[in-house]
């Protein structure tokens, strides 16, 4: 209970009780939560949209995204905004992308960004409330958190302190591919064939996104996985949709 507690402070804004003396074990086996925690996000804004109802899906989805940028406390949006501003104004150098995402200020290449990802986002949960589509939000928040342990485990971490670098620490990668492999069971449940052909184009954003950060940094950090999980939730969303 305490690393799934973990995973549900770290990744949301739900309330639970406090934990003390948190160990690098604990961390480490919170990751394996993350799907699931994905899983309540889903369910959770499918309870908001049966309380929510309203006439006009627009304005419905609009409070639908305000809640889902509240559930997750905007954490991925953050890690999306700084890796934007950092790819951009790095200029190719490690030092400076590294410095440029510590900086909590925002450019306009992130705002630019953060909104055209919103506006996705924004239009998907319209197209989902006329449809139905539900099985699509569901597997957007699963499918990218459960991600976040596989780029972890496979891929070094460039700082030497912070909840990453305890993350990595304790890889278990049996534990993480019966991960994949349940979520791909999932998505073949909840979208038939299609899942199949939504989940493969998440691995293969999840490998573009690890090879960039590697070329670039030399590993991953925290923002980089948080713009991660923000993307292939848009991805799946789109292709899901799309199909």
């Amino acid at each position: 209970m305490r690393s799934f507690l973990l995973a549900l402070a770290f990744l949301t804004r739900i309330p639970g009780p406090a934990i003390d003396n948190i160990s690098d074990r604990d961390i480490a086996l919170s990751q394996y939560y993350y799907p699931l925690i994905g899983l309540i996000i889903g369910l959770l804004l499918l309870l908001g949209e049966h309380f929510i109802s309203l006439p006009s899906a627009a304005l419905e989805a609009a409070l639908l995204l305000a809640l889902w940028v509240y559930i997750t406390g905007a954490l991925h949006i953050d890690g999306l905004a700084d890796c934007a501003d950092a790819w951009v104004g790095g200029y190719g150098d490690k030092d400076k992308t590294l410095l440029i995402m510590k900086d909590p200020q925002s450019g306009p290449v992130a705002v630019s960004l953060v909104v055209c990802m919103l506006l996705i986002k924004f239009t998907a949960l319209e197209i989902i409330i006329e449809n139905g589509s539900w099985s699509a939000l569901l597997l957007s928040t699963v499918i990218a958190r459960s991600l976040l342990p596989l780029l972890f485990q496979t891929t070094p971490y460039v700082r030497s302190h912070g909840l990453g670098s305890a993350l990595s620490a304790r890889p278990s990668l049996p534990l993480t591919i019966t991960m994949q492999i349940l979520c791909l069971l999932l998505a073949i449940l909840l979208a038939g064939l299609s899942g199949l052909f939504i989940v493969v184009a998440a691995g293969l954003l999840f490998i573009i996104i690890r090879h960039l950060s590697i070329k670039r940094v030399g590993g991953i950090t925290g923002d980089v996985a948080g713009a991660m999980v923000e993307l292939t939730e848009v991805l799946v969303l789109v292709a899901f949709l799309s199909l």
